[in-house]
């Protein structure tokens, strides 16, 4: 390790920066982010930098610089584009024994200025010693996905209660186990979610118990996987995977996603496939209130958007009833997912003025719909697990109005290495799912837009036309 990390407290003391451009400027920035009393000593000033003079933020040297600046300063920036200023402000300032920065020239500087992720008073710094700025950055980006803001309101939240739990857990081990208890639970997930008053009451009580342990009451994480790529995760549904002592999922969850939930978790696999239940919803249902009363977080992992087809609603309703607490994280809907992968957009201003989602099958496999509603021209349906009752949608629209040849594209595990497209009409629909042996999940899109897939499809997928003029996508 070459270089220390270290947080210098440099609030409301005189820092000096040799430069007026607009690398001064960001370092200026930084200084000020800090609190710093920071003089800027350059002959000119660039935009930035004069409005904060202007404003009265910085004071302003008008000259070249001269030794004595160096005198009444605790830490230097050097950021002129001339090396032998640079070189003469590292060489006095490391004869002082003043921190010393030097852009963009690690070979002057006795710190490095860090990548930085602000989320006070929780700050975190990204260093590679100078040799690779650029890196730093990548990192930096990398980490800020994995953690929120709302980390900064939980610091500020239990520095409040260091001195009471430190009277009611003298000793270091069982502080050490309550914190992390704390921050790792429903304390934490109520910062999070806004209620902070809440999170506050809820602390303050789990003090008064003095228990190393505390008991915390369980909570459902009902957590949308999105339609399959791991990388369309929202960044709380990341979170809350790694916080589950139980995950209760879904068919439609792919392993790689799976493979990001919490490694000790108990895993607990509830997939319903057509006329294949491993378990009933109602007896899922209770599977939730039964693990959050003893005290479980319980991750509920559906794929897509609960809300969306996915049976959110009627699990929340029982969890709403018996009291249980737990939040809901939206996940990227099949149809957006899908449909967004296969470079078919679902509404575009020359052929779709509306987009309508429905399931292809009710609760006992019939396929009843407003038909006369769904058969219109200028608009997108997209059917949800519709393989099944394809013969009835293709009979059924066009019947109400739609022509034999309105594009229909089929996307088989969209999104995911697997995925395939398949192009073709209401009149040809059923050949293409008969030659193809296409499986779910499967989603259908009917509409003009889907003509546009050709010319729109960026996934890059090589295709071969049959004689049918139907094009057959292969795996990515």
């Amino acid at each position: 390790m070459e270089y220390l990390p270290i947080f210098i407290q440099i609030k409301n003391r005189p820092c000096l920066v040799v430069g007026g451009g607009s690398i001064a400027a960001r370092k200026v920035a930084l200084l000020r982010k800090a609190q710093a009393d920071v003089t800027v000593v350059s002959p000119e000033l660039c935009t930035e930098l004069q409005q904060l003079k202007d404003d009265g933020l910085i004071q302003h040297q008008s000259r070249e610089y001269e030794e004595y600046d160096l005198e009444a300063c605790v830490l230097v920036i050097a950021a002129t584009d001339q090396r032998p200023v640079n070189e003469a402000v590292s060489e006095l300032a490391k004869q002082l024994r003043l921190p010393v920065n030097v852009v963009d020239n690690p070979d002057l500087c006795s710190f490095i200025m860090p990548s930085i992720i602000d989320r006070s008073p929780v700050v975190i710094a990204v260093s590679t010693g100078g040799s690779s700025p650029v890196l730093a950055r990548l990192i930096r980006t990398k980490l800020e996905g994995s953690i929120p803001a709302a980390y900064g309101r939980l610091a500020k939240l239990v520095e409040g209660f260091r001195d009471k739990v430190k009277s009611a857990f003298p000793n270091v081990e069982s502080r050490r186990g309550f914190w992390e208890t704390i921050l790792e639970g429903k304390v934490a997930e109520l910062v999070f979610t806004g209620h902070e008053e809440e999170a506050r009451q809820t602390l303050d009580k789990a003090i008064e118990t003095q228990s190393e342990k505390p008991e915390m009451s369980g909570e459902v994480f009902l957590v949308g996987a999105g339609p399959g790529d791991p990388d369309l995760l929202t960044f709380r549904a990341l979170r809350l995977m790694q916080q589950a002592d139980v995950v209760v999922y879904d068919r439609l969850v792919s392993p790689a996603i799976m493979e990001m939930v919490r490694r000790d978790a108990e895993i607990v696999y509830v997939g319903k496939e057509r006329d294949k239940h491993t378990m009933q919803q109602e007896n899922i249902n209770q599977l939730l209130v039964r693990l959050a009363k003893e005290g479980k977080r319980v991750l509920r992992l559906k794929g897509g958007d609960p809300f969306i087809f996915g049976r959110g609603g009627e699990e929340i309703e029982l969890l709403a009833q018996e009291g249980v607490a737990f939040q809901v994280v939206p996940g990227i809907t099949a149809a957006n997912g899908c449909s967004a992968y296969a470079g078919i957009p679902l509404t575009h201003r020359d052929y779709a003025q509306s987009c309508v989602f429905v399931t292809g099958h009710l609760k006992d496999g019939s396929v009843d719909l407003n038909w006369k509603a769904l058969a219109h021209p200028n608009q997108t349906v997209v059917f949800y697990m519709g393989l099944h009752g394809a013969p009835t949608l293709c009979k059924e629209m066009v019947a109400h109005g739609l022509p034999a040849s309105t594009p229909v594209a089929l996307v088989e595990q969209g999104t995911t290495p697997q995925q395939r497209v398949y192009i073709a009409t209401l009149d040809t629909l059923l050949d293409v799912i008969a030659s193809k042996d296409i499986k779910p999940p499967t989603l259908i899109i009917v509409g003009e837009v889907v003509t546009l897939h050709e010319k729109l499809s960026w996934m890059g997928e090589n295709h071969v036309e049959n004689e049918d003029s139907v094009f057959a996508y292969k795996d990515r």
